[in-house]
């Protein structure tokens, strides 16, 4: 049978969660997690549902893309996919033919961090390997010590404070009340907690969103970020660490995260609150 590819409406959004929760199994490599569509639900259940690209067989959802902006895919499918000819060559075909509504013409990049014949049949087609990322993992199966951060679950009293923090800590960003309350209705969030950290002083300084695909199930960190006027004092590690036990509350087997190969920062922020480093990944790209 032939490989669909299709966008989903609004009302078919729980079902594509669905598909990705089911996906996510411990030891797996990393891919488009529910929590990513999650966060991306801050634009509303429209944009979102207009953002995502589905891949089926006999009605049965096999792959989802997130397009995330013109120039950029990212990709999940079921794991027993990972071999299928026939769903490889033609999500190949889709991400390749600006025509197939997926991605642009020229300059492109697609997120498949899964090894498998996808991969092989972009790099034959002339994609090339793009800058390292660093898929760091924190196991949850024993406890997780304190963080050393008053840490405090956002809710509506405390969403002022989780958006001052992100808008500080990474420039340029336009997250608002509005956004976070969209995002906080969007059916991932069932699973998810803002976290907000406090200082000494009661200043919010870190933040950072966690997202449980389920008990036994890998969680994935997302963002996490420290307000610009407060980095340096170690609340990066900090909220990590509270991330990690947040999801071993919520159940998650194991607590999640990928960080740019070039940021050692970053990866060093995140090693010291436990997250152990597995072998790097790369997108593929296109140069236009």
């Amino acid at each position: 049978m032939s490989i669909l590819l299709g966008t989903p409406g609004a009302g078919d959004l729980d079902e594509v969660v669905r598909a990705l929760v089911e996906w996510r199994q411990e030891g797996a490599s990393m891919q488009l997690h529910s929590g990513d569509v999650g966060f991306y639900w801050q634009f509303g259940p429209e944009v979102t549902a207009a953002a995502l690209r589905t891949w089926s067989r006999e009605g049965r959802i096999l792959g989802v893309g997130l397009v995330d902006g013109p120039e950029l895919v990212r990709l999940a499918i079921a794991p027993e996919a990972s071999k299928d000819e026939e769903l490889a060559r033609q999500m190949a075909d889709d991400v390749t033919r600006p025509e197939r509504g997926v991605l642009s013409a020229g300059k492109a990049h697609v997120e498949a961090l899964w090894g498998g014949r996808f991969r092989e049949l972009l790099q034959e087609d002339g994609w090339e390997l793009d800058e390292p990322w660093i898929p760091m993992v924190r196991d949850l199966s024993g406890p997780v010590a304190g963080s050393g951060l008053r840490v405090e679950v956002v809710g509506p009293e405390r969403v002022d404070d989780r958006v001052a923090v992100h808008r500080g800590a990474f420039a340029g960003s336009k997250f608002s009340v509005e956004r976070w309350r969209a995002m906080a209705a969007g059916t991932p969030y069932a699973d998810a907690r803002c976290l907000v950290g406090y200082n000494d002083q009661g200043d919010a300084v870190a933040a950072t969103t966690v997202w449980s695909a389920g008990p036994g199930k890998p969680g994935l960190l997302e963002p996490l970020g420290v307000h610009s006027d407060h980095q340096g004092h170690g609340y990066g590690r900090a909220i990590a660490g509270a991330a990690a036990a947040a999801l071993r509350d919520m159940g998650s087997s194991s607590a999640t995260v990928c960080a740019e190969g070039s940021n050692a920062g970053a990866v060093a922020t995140y090693r010291s609150a436990g997250f152990q480093p597995q072998p790097e990944v790369r997108d593929l790209r296109r140069v236009g």
